[in-house]
């Protein structure tokens, strides 16, 4: 049976661009069905009962089924395609990287992007701003790692662009609204030129 694919999805999220950027650097037709966090679209009774119990996006309908998770749903739409390695050893380090994403990268460099840009600091609860600091400090150490990493190479994981690229690239490219001056980190600016080039890529809402 044909697949059809919905993203559900708030544009201003990086996790929901890399499902979108996934899908257009594959040439799959991806339809979106947009909600305003910021007005808790997703924490309704019905988003919670038909398409997420977790109240949280993006999520990846294909056909009547639904897949939550942005990594999860990237890897479902690219496997068996080029952005998943042959190589072993390639594949298993495309997967360490994505793992880094959504546990060092994430939550510190996206969290600070929302809040500053979004929120606004004013807006802030008191226990948020007691992170502030923190995150800043995990973020950058985050984004040194990467910019080491890609001193000697052009791709994340093995010699071409795999998903470790699509996901990483997302809350990378718009760090400095989190507050991290990407003109530091030269091999991060040399590689984001080189996603930007990828055939089929779609720039971020």
């Amino acid at each position: 049976m044909a697949e059809n694919y919905t993203l559900h999805e708030d544009p201003r999220s990086g996790n929901c661009y890399k499902i979108k950027l996934t899908a257009a650097l594959l040439g799959l037709p991806l339809e979106t069905r947009q909600y305003d966090i910021l007005k808790g679209e997703t924490r309704t009774p019905e988003f919670m009962a038909e398409v997420n119990p977790n109240g949280r996006i993006p999520v990846l309908q294909i056909n009547d089924r639904f897949l939550p998770e942005s990594n999860a749903a990237c890897w479902y739409l690219a496997e068996g395609s080029a952005l998943i390695p042959e190589d072993r050893f390639a594949r298993a380090e495309m997967l360490r990287w994505m793992f880094f994403e959504q546990y060092s990268h994430e939550p510190n460099i996206a969290t600070l992007r929302f809040w500053l840009q979004f929120v606004g600091e004013a807006n802030l609860s008191a226990q948020q701003k007691a992170q502030i600091m923190a995150k800043r400090a995990g973020g950058a150490e985050a984004l040194e790692l990467l910019d080491g990493h890609l001193s000697a190479r052009e791709w994340m994981a093995g010699d071409a662009p795999s998903l470790a690229d699509i996901v990483l690239y997302p809350y990378t490219h718009v760090a400095d609204a989190g507050g991290f001056p990407l003109s530091d980190y030269t091999n991060i600016c040399a590689w984001i030129a080189r996603v930007e080039a990828l055939p089929g890529f779609v720039p971020m809402q």
